[in-house]
């Protein structure tokens, strides 16, 4: 591979996995300009969200238009790969449609106005060129010929790999609400943690995010209200098994990866409570809230004829109890919480379940400290979905920015999602009835 081609700029194509991303795009294929082979390289080794990186040399509508742009293609930029004391092999790929064998021999054999004069090696070859037909994203109407060829160099694979060897199913200590494996490396990336970096997850449950941010070199810590869930006690999340085992718990599960050496600790804490210094002390805060769905959404407190002190705290013989905690109040303090304890340049990175009828922009939370980076949304449901939010910490805060941070509940435009769960399971409800009307109807 020639290092003269490796530092310029190259057109390239990155093959998105679909089945990952929501970016309304009528292909699965992205061509990228104005980057280098090692910035593909860099992207690729923590992308889940992408299959495969090609150098593009051709591409066309038909395969006759390929042909004119592979000719058409800088013979300088391609001499490197294709001497004679070179080796290689042609993979043919194809979305939405599966060819037969004999068609991706017939398919390659066409491309023999290409000056290869090295020698073919379908085990260990140096290069690998692959040949990518788009037959669109409709399973039930898959044309004839393809929309769309391309023709490339192969770069890297991304880390899909990483979904399956990290999936929940396979996981010692799971729950209720494990987050996604994918979704876990996904947030890990938003927040740009790397090696050496301390992330905290103040509701970290059975800890899929520090699983996900160990795996890249991250000390990793986190708290969560939850007694049982913190010691790894109670019943199972698992079918068939009634009670968790003695060795369920986060630690364990960061052994099974072996990364053991980037745990920290955990701790049963209550998020709406100061426990830490009041200092910057972490990289990154990653973190899935509780909606009220299938965990609930606590906080401790008393009951209303037991007053604080002046200074904010109870007495010794006070015995706190569980309090409803709402969804305005979780995000304030979240948000108040990271402000005061991310490092400048540190990243948050949380899920905002929303009800999507009522939805606007205006509804993210926001700090004077954190600005905004990315909004990106899951649809859970026709009527609900969850929004990923990235903010990065941009100043150190004053008493203004807390005032700002965390503002009455009432006046927060995110207020009325206090009720998410009721409008979720309201939307079901709806769902259910009509169902029962129309096999009403069609029984009649």
């Amino acid at each position: 591979m020639a290092s003269s081609c490796s530092r310029t700029c190259l057109q390239y194509l990155l093959h998105l996995a679909h089945d990952n991303l929501d970016f309304r795009l009528p292909s699965p294929f992205w061509c990228l300009n104005s980057l280098t082979e090692e910035d593909v390289r860099s992207v690729m080794a923590r992308s889940v969200c992408a299959k495969s990186a090609f150098e593009l040399w051709g591409r066309g509508r038909t395969h006759s238009e390929l042909r004119t742009s592979l000719l058409n293609y800088s013979p300088e930029k391609m001499s490197p790969y294709v001497h004679k004391e070179s080796t290689y092999r042609i993979n043919v790929y194809t979305f939405n449609k599966t060819l037969l064998f004999a068609d991706r021999i017939k398919k390659i054999d066409a491309l023999e106005y290409l000056p290869f004069e090295g020698t073919v090696s379908l085990k260990s070859p140096q290069h690998i060129f692959c040949l990518l037909e788009d037959y669109g994203t409709d399973p039930n109407n898959i044309p004839e010929h393809p929309n769309y060829v391309y023709f490339g160099r192969w770069i890297a694979d991304g880390q899909r790999e990483l979904i399956r060897s990290h999936s929940v199913k396979s996981r010692h200590f799971i729950g209720n609400t494990s987050m996604d494996a994918g979704l876990s490396f996904i947030m890990t990336n938003h927040a740009k943690v790397k090696e050496n970096d301390l992330v905290f997850d103040p509701f970290v449950g059975t800890g899929s995010l520090l699983v996900a941010c160990s795996h890249f070199g991250a000390y990793v810590c986190g708290t969560d209200i939850d007694y049982n869930t913190i010691h790894g006690k109670g019943r199972s999340s698992r079918k068939n098994q009634k009670w968790r085992g003695p060795d369920e718990n986060i630690r364990a599960n960061l052994r099974q990866y072996g990364t053991q050496k980037m745990y920290v600790d955990v701790m049963v804490s209550d998020a709406s409570k100061p426990v830490w210094r009041n200092a910057a002390l972490f990289d990154a805060i990653i973190t899935d809230p509780p909606y009220g769905i299938r965990e609930s959404t606590r906080k401790t407190g008393s009951h209303k004829d037991i007053a604080k002190a002046p200074d904010g705290s109870y007495a010794d013989s006070h015995v706190p109890v569980s309090q409803a905690y709402n969804l305005s109040d979780i995000f304030a303090d979240l948000l108040h919480f990271s402000a005061q304890h991310l490092v400048v340049g540190g990243r948050l990175v949380y899920w905002l379940p929303v009800y999507r009828p009522e939805y606007c922009e205006e509804m993210i939370p926001h700090h004077a400290c954190l600005q905004l980076v990315s909004n990106c949304e899951q649809t859970l449901s026709s009527h609900t979905s969850r929004r990923l939010i990235t903010m990065e910490k941009i100043k150190e805060p004053k008493e203004l920015d807390g005032l700002a941070g965390a503002p009455d509940p009432r006046c927060s435009p995110y207020h009325g999602h206090n009720a998410f769960r009721e409008k979720y399971f309201s939307g079901l409800n709806k769902r259910s009835s009509k169902e029962d009307t129309r096999a009403d109807v069609d029984g009649k």
